[in-house]
């Protein structure tokens, strides 16, 4: 196995601390860098630079559709391909077929897809979408199926308990399929993956977790005989020497205000999704004064998710030390990792021009030596 690396397109907006833009921020909430397409256009072009393999586009109501962005990205990036999320419940699974064909046509096969089926049934309502989480599970595995068999040319009839269709069949094959992958960790998710998905993807709990995470995942994929590959998001301050990248971790913490954090964890306490709780449960909502106090693993710490939802974990350290982090996760059987950092612009350079050496270096990283892009870019001046 080797490791890849993705890194993240801020389609909500950015800035130079997590306290700049919480994750699912309401709607209209002031942001530092504004996601227009010239920024956005800048970050993409510095992750292609840097060797970065994809760039996971979010969904929701909180930031751009990812379809979109990412497509309107297409001719200003060569290379580098584009991790859409979108959410089953919003759309037909023989017009997502389509959509995803078209998009492999028009980029050259660049697409991979992210499957967010949604554990917060608020979220889901603006969508139109009134299942359970548990039902949204079951539409997701009739969706997939769905998809799958249009991709593969077949023309499809299919009666299930969401999905009732009638000769489906798309205009094309798309050349590749795009890899699905798929996030969800309670026992209705977890079945799903293991029929369904190519990547299962996992927040960013201790590696010990994730392992057996993963070592039920397996099992699960083998009566299904099938394999599944597994990857991680999470977030990430990398630096030169390990204090650096700890004062960072300190500042971000500084900034935070107790309400904030009070307010957005009353927020995430109603979600019904398994990450998040285990998320959670990592930090309590304590704010304490130090960030090494949220070291909840070496080099894992957990004061991101005191104000963000879903990733609330990054990996801080000198670029040798979040390689060890990296190399552990890898052990427990992660070989794609999500990354993302504030702004996404500089940390993008601290990642690439530090952590991917380092883990060249070691011999892990996918690709190895070779030249990470053919478009330069301009280096910003990177954040202390």
């Amino acid at each position: 196995m080797s490791v890849t690396l993705h890194w993240f397109l801020p389609s909500h907006g950015d800035g130079r601390s997590v306290v700049d833009r919480p994750h699912a921020a309401p709607t209209g909430a002031d942001t530092p860098r504004e996601p227009d397409i010239d920024y956005l256009a800048q970050v993409a072009q510095a992750a292609e630079h840097l060797g970065f393999t994809g760039l996971l586009t979010p969904t929701g109501t909180w930031c751009q559709d990812a379809w979109v962005s990412t497509a309107a990205l297409l001719g200003r990036t060569q290379r580098i391909k584009f991790l859409v999320a979108f959410r089953p419940g919003t759309l037909t699974p023989t017009l997502a077929a389509q959509m995803a064909t078209t998009y492999q046509k028009v980029s050259g096969g660049r697409l991979l897809l992210n499957i967010v089926t949604g554990g917060d049934s608020v979220e889901q309502r603006r969508f139109g979408d009134w299942l359970d989480h548990d039902q949204r599970y079951a539409r997701t595995d009739e969706f997939l199926a769905v998809m799958r068999a249009v991709w593969s040319g077949q023309r499809t009839d299919f009666d299930g308990e969401h999905y009732a269709l009638r000769d489906a069949a798309g205009f094309d094959t798309p050349s590749p399929a795009p890899p699905l992958y798929f996030g969800g960790s309670s026992e209705a998710a977890l079945p799903v993956a293991a029929r369904r998905a190519d990547v299962h993807l996992t927040w960013g709990e201790p590696p010990a977790q994730v392992a057996a995470k993963v070592a039920r995942l397996r099992e699960l994929a083998a009566h299904e005989g099938r394999t599944l590959r597994f990857g991680i998001r999470a977030h990430v301050i990398t630096r030169d020497t390990s204090e650096q990248a700890w004062s960072v971790a300190q500042g971000f913490l500084e900034q935070m205000d107790p309400a904030e954090v009070a307010a957005s964890q009353a927020k995430l306490a109603t979600s019904e999704s398994a990450g998040q709780r285990a998320i959670t449960e990592l930090h309590r909502g304590q704010l304490p004064s130090s960030a090494r106090e949220l070291e909840v693993h070496p080099g894992l710490w957990a004061g991101v998710g005191l104000l963000r939802g879903g990733a609330g974990t990054a990996f801080v350290g000198s670029h040798a030390e979040v390689a060890d982090l990296v190399e552990e996760y890898h052990r427990a059987g992660i070989e794609e990792f999500v990354l993302s950092g504030y702004p996404h612009l500089e940390e993008s350079y601290w990642v690439g021009e530090g952590l991917r050496p380092e883990l060249n270096r070691r011999g892990v990283l996918a690709g190895g030596s070779e030249a990470p892009a053919a478009r330069p870019a301009a280096r910003p001046v990177p954040a202390s």
